[in-house]
């Protein structure tokens, strides 16, 4: 990703406390969303989610799946990155130029990112933090699109705002035990316990 010439790195979401209402608390590591409800939030199918997750695009910094049966958790930031990851796709942007991309966002804190807009010209993604920035760029001729990542907070938001999250745990999770009883699952489980 390319950032303006005369970038200003204190302009807009960086000062403290200028963070989006509603921000700190889901993007806080403390709750958690499933694969299921980050494609309702975010507008694409689990294939692609999984796809993602698997190719490092956009790995679950809550809870990776580790195995058959455990679930990968996304925080409300990487609920973010996988919205401009859509959007930058559906703009027709390569998923390589996307790659980089979201390499430099991922060092970001959730306050950085509200404050970013990347515009792109379908090949190069540019990263501006300030409405000057924004202009320089169209006038020169290098932008094409837009995506004020601030807007994809909210939009992110406004899903979850009816889609359940869980707590956000630091040891490992068991995969929920059926509760009719899987007999072939106790068989396997038996049998790998010795």
């Amino acid at each position: 990703m390319h950032e303006p010439r005369d970038s200003d790195p204190g302009a807009g979401f960086d000062e403290p406390g200028a963070s989006p209402p509603g921000v700190a608390a889901e993007g806080d590591g403390s709750v958690g969303y499933r694969g299921v409800t980050a494609c309702h939030a975010v507008g694409i199918s689990y294939r692609q989610l999984d796809y993602w997750a698997r190719t490092t695009l956009v790995v679950p910094s809550v809870r990776d799946a580790s195995g058959s049966g455990t679930q990968r958790l996304y925080s409300f930031r990487d609920l973010v990155v996988l919205k401009v990851v859509k959007r930058l796709l559906d703009a027709g942007v390569s998923l390589q130029n996307i790659r980089k991309a979201i390499e430099a966002l991922r060092s970001r804190g959730v306050e950085d990112l509200a404050g970013i807009t990347l515009i792109s010209d379908g090949t190069t993604v540019y990263e501006c933090r300030s409405p000057e920035e924004v202009v320089d760029l169209l006038q020169g001729g290098q932008g094409v699109f837009g995506i004020a990542i601030g807007g994809a907070f909210k939009e992110i938001q406004g899903s979850l705002s009816h889609l359940p999250a869980e707590p956000a745990t630091s040891g490992p999770v068991e995969p929920a035990a059926d509760p009719v009883g899987d007999e072939l699952a106790a068989r396997r489980a038996r049998r790998r316990a010795g």
